[in-house]
């Protein structure tokens, strides 16, 4: 099985990233944090998962902002935007109605989509997330200490091998995976993204409250959390089970927050979504996806990308990190596919269809949403 990724633009110009995977009806996952669409695909944490989920479906999964592949350098890292990132992406893979999956801080995303646009969601599972962020839960000075030294050790330590702070996230995270799944977590904190962006995310999932958009959820709703969860609270999955309209909640065994391939919650989750899935009808549903140019290379995407935004041929390399001459081959390759001869020709037929938008405050004016 292979996966397809691909770029995207936001409203706000931030460049997302996105991946494609499996045949069959559509399957959207809401970003959670800690993610890179590549190492994720070749880890023992996660490619189970990918697997699984690809299964029957076309799976599509993306990078939040400010991790992973999609763009790190961002100045909005507000819940908002992650709803509106969530629009982007179903947007631009031209979805109408599909499932959505949502993970840890993800169902808080998955949810408020849901309630936002319940035409466009058939289905909703939701895995070991939460309704309420960490000082959202009427917490103890003990624990808003707490949750300040945590913000503190994460921006002292993330992504720093061995450091006491990749051993007390590793253990929170997957206490009951053996040492070398330890070390690809270890990894995945070093590649997905920076410290700075890690306090800022944390900073956000502690304030977030969806408490009031739950009960305006529509689409049939399945919950389930690991009984013994050492990340996000069993009590906080049974509370954003009880505040959506007549949704199902399924406890596993386990203190994992990522449910690992050898554990036997493995199977009975994925029996539990599939029925789920049946049972809501949304596997019935046909998928929708609108590519203007389905025969360029991701990477003559990326090419033409560029060319719509006025970049030139050495701009082009230095982005991109490939000699000019490879430019100058994909320039060629581009136009023959997209049928015109002249630089011009390709930037208007590139802008009409949305490629080359950037914020406007990089002096450009944004071209759709």
């Amino acid at each position: 099985m292979e996966q397809r990724i691909r770029l995207c633009i936001a409203p706000d110009g931030v460049r997302l990233a996105y991946a494609v995977s499996g045949h069959g009806p559509p399957l959207v996952k809401a970003a959670n944090w800690l993610s890179h669409l590549d190492h994720d695909w070749r880890s023992p944490l996660w490619r189970h998962w990918m697997r699984e989920l690809s299964t029957g479906h076309t799976f599509i999964r993306y990078d939040e902002r400010g991790c992973g592949l999609s763009d790190w350098d961002v100045s909005d890292f507000s819940f908002e935007a992650w709803v509106r990132d969530l629009e982007t992406i179903v947007d631009a893979r031209g979805l109408d109605r599909f499932p959505l999956l949502g993970i840890s801080q993800g169902a808080a995303v998955a949810m408020a989509f849901a309630a936002r646009h319940p035409e466009r969601v058939s289905a909703l599972v939701l895995y070991g997330g939460y309704a309420r962020g960490r000082l959202r839960r009427d917490p103890t000075p003990e624990q808003i200490e707490e949750a300040e030294l945590l913000l503190r050790l994460t921006h002292l330590g993330w992504g720093q091998r061995r450091s006491a702070y990749c051993q007390i996230y590793s253990r929170l995270f997957m206490p009951d995976a053996p040492p070398e799944r330890m070390q690809w977590l270890d990894e995945l904190q070093a590649r997905t993204t920076s410290a700075e962006n890690a306090v800022r995310f944390e900073s956000t999932f502690f304030q977030i409250d969806v408490t009031d958009a739950a009960p305006l959820v529509r689409a049939p709703t399945l919950v389930l959390h690991a009984r013994d969860d050492e990340m996000v609270p069993f009590d906080e999955g049974r509370v954003l089970s009880s505040l959506i309209p007549d949704a199902r909640f399924v406890p596993l065994d386990g203190r994992n927050h990522v449910i690992q391939e050898d554990e036997p919650s493995w199977p009975v989750f994925l029996e539990e979504v599939r029925d789920f899935l049946r049972t809501a009808g949304s596997e019935a549903e046909p998928i929708a996806i609108h590519d203007p140019f389905p025969e360029l290379t991701d990477r003559e995407r990326a090419v033409l990308d560029l060319i719509a935004q006025g970049a030139d041929n050495a701009r082009i390399a230095d982005r991109l990190f490939i000699s000019p001459k490879t430019v100058r081959n994909h320039i060629t390759s581009i136009f023959r596919k997209l049928g015109v001869e002249t630089r011009p020709q390709a930037i208007v037929a590139a802008r009409t269809v949305g490629f080359g938008r950037i914020p406007a405050e990089h002096g450009r004016r944004s071209l759709g949403a």
